[in-house]
């Protein structure tokens, strides 16, 4: 049986793959999903990325289904509780993070319309087809500098160029698949 080329990175644990071949520099534009991506790659900071896609369902938990209201309105003592969660990674400037973006979330989406139309706005509604190899896929960019800075204006923390960056990848307003990969939009026979 022929394996699926994919991008490297994933190795082959099944999460991993599922996680890139599913979603992965796919192009997202739901609000909600939007926020769940913000506060896992916030929360990956300074860890591995297969870290946090093994404790997501401990954070859809934790955090009400990434409904930013619900997580905006989060008390001192659900950040307490949260402390104690082994499902989530008990880091109290992250879990408090969490809950100061959600409050910046909502006020962009009341300010632009929705997040979506906040975020999408910087690469004029169409994702960036990025052409790279294994040495050159880079940390950050000039568009995750900017829209770093853009969020950290508006109030939000743990989202440094290299935490967007991953971030824009994971919601495909960048689409970084290898060309080798089987999801790289230019890959023959797509």
């Amino acid at each position: 049986m022929k394996e699926t080329p994919r991008c490297p990175w994933c190795g082959d644990d099944p999460l991993y793959v599922a996680y890139h071949d599913e979603e992965w520099g796919r192009p997202e534009r739901d609000d909600r999903k939007l926020f769940e991506m913000l506060v896992l790659e916030g929360a990956q900071a300074g860890l591995s990325w297969i870290t946090i896609l093994r404790k997501r369902e401990g954070y859809r938990a934790a955090f009400h289904g990434f409904e930013p209201e619900k997580v905006a309105a989060m008390s001192d003592d659900d950040v307490e509780r949260l402390m104690l969660d082994a499902g989530i990674v008990r880091n109290r400037l992250k879990i408090n993070s969490a809950i100061r973006n959600a409050k910046v979330f909502l006020r962009m989406q009341r300010e632009h319309g929705s997040f979506a139309d906040w975020l999408w706005a910087h690469v004029d509604g169409k994702p960036i087809l990025r052409r790279l190899d294994d040495e050159r896929v880079p940390a950050s960019t000039e568009l995750s500098d900017h829209i770093s800075k853009s969020l950290k204006k508006a109030g939000m923390n743990f989202v440094g160029s290299t935490v967007i960056y991953a971030y824009l990848q994971a919601c495909g307003v960048v689409n970084d698949h290898l060309p080798g990969c089987f999801l790289h939009p230019e890959r023959p026979g797509r």
